[in-house]
C-alpha cells in the first residue's frame, strides 16, 4: 500500500468507529437503579415466604481443623422445613470427633432451628429491612450462568449469621446468588467472628442454599472451617 493509500485509510479510521459504537453502546451492562433492585431483592424474600410451602433437603456438614485436608467431623442430616413450623433435622450419619460434633455441629443446627421460628425468621432476611445496601457500580460476576451485579451490605445490628460483606444478585428478579463477609457474631462456640460465604441455586425460581463455608481463627483451637453442601431438593410451592 502507498502512502496515500495510508493515509485515506487512516482518515476512515473515526467513520468506520462510528459507525460500530451504537452495538458497543448495546452491548454495554444497562444502568442499574438501587432503589430499585432493593426493592427487587425485598420482594423476592417475601415472595419465598409466602409461595414455598415446605421443602426437604440433605445437608452434609464438614470441619476441618487447621489445613487439614480430611475433616475432624462430619454429620449429614435431612433437614425438613414447613411454613408456619419452620425447620426441623433428623441426624442420618456422623462420624469423627465426637466433641466437635456435640460442642460445634449441634449449636450449628440449634442455632439454624432458632433463627428459622417463624416469629423470628424475617430478622435474618437479607433485605433492607436487616441491612444497609448500596450498589457496587460496574461490579459484576457470573455466577452458575446468571450475571450478578454486587451490592455492599452492612448488618443494622449483630446477630448469628448477620454478616457484613459483598451480596451478589441476579438484577432481574433480585434473587440472591451468593454472599460472602465477615460474620458479626458466631453461633458456635468453636470460635469467634467468622469469615463467610454462601452460594445459591435457583430452583423453581426461588432462591435456595447450594454451599457454605465458615473460616475462623481462634487463640485456643487455631484455624477451623465448617463447610455445609445441600442436596436432594424437594419443594413444595404455590404462585
Amino acid at each position: 500500500m502507498n502512502a496515500n493509500r495510508w493515509i485515506r485509510a487512516l482518515r476512515s479510521l473515526p467513520a468506520l468507529a462510528a459507525l460500530y459504537l451504537p452495538t458497543l453502546a448495546a452491548q454495554q451492562t444497562p444502568r442499574i437503579d438501587e432503589a430499585a433492585l432493593i426493592h427487587r431483592i425485598d420482594a423476592a424474600n417475601h415472595s419465598r415466604y409466602e409461595h414455598v410451602l415446605s421443602f426437604t433437603d440433605v445437608e452434609h456438614y464438614a470441619v476441618f481443623r487447621g489445613d487439614d485436608q480430611k475433616p475432624a467431623a462430619e454429620m449429614t442430616v435431612k433437614m425438613t422445613y414447613r411454613k408456619g413450623v419452620g425447620k426441623n433435622y433428623e441426624i442420618l450419619s456422623r462420624s469423627g470427633s465426637g466433641l466437635i460434633q456435640k460442642f460445634g455441629l449441634e449449636p450449628l443446627l440449634a442455632n439454624e432451628k432458632q433463627i428459622n421460628d417463624p416469629a423470628v425468621v424475617k430478622n435474618s432476611w437479607f433485605s433492607s429491612a436487616n441491612y444497609q445496601m448500596h450498589l457496587k457500580p460496574g461490579a459484576t460476576l457470573e455466577i452458575n450462568g446468571r450475571t450478578c451485579v454486587a451490592l455492599a451490605i452492612e448488618p443494622r445490628r449483630k446477630a448469628p449469621n448477620m454478616i457484613d460483606g459483598t451480596l451478589w444478585v441476579d438484577p432481574r428478579d433480585g434473587t440472591i446468588a451468593q454472599v460472602e463477609g465477615v460474620g458479626t457474631k458466631s453461633p458456635s462456640p468453636l470460635a469467634g467472628a467468622a469469615h463467610m460465604t454462601r452460594q445459591y441455586s435457583n430452583i423453581q425460581g426461588f432462591s435456595m442454599a447450594l454451599h457454605a463455608r465458615a473460616e475462623s481463627h481462634n487463640a485456643l483451637i487455631g484455624k477451623t472451617a465448617v463447610t455445609v453442601d445441600y442436596t436432594n431438593y424437594s419443594l413444595q410451592s404455590v404462585r
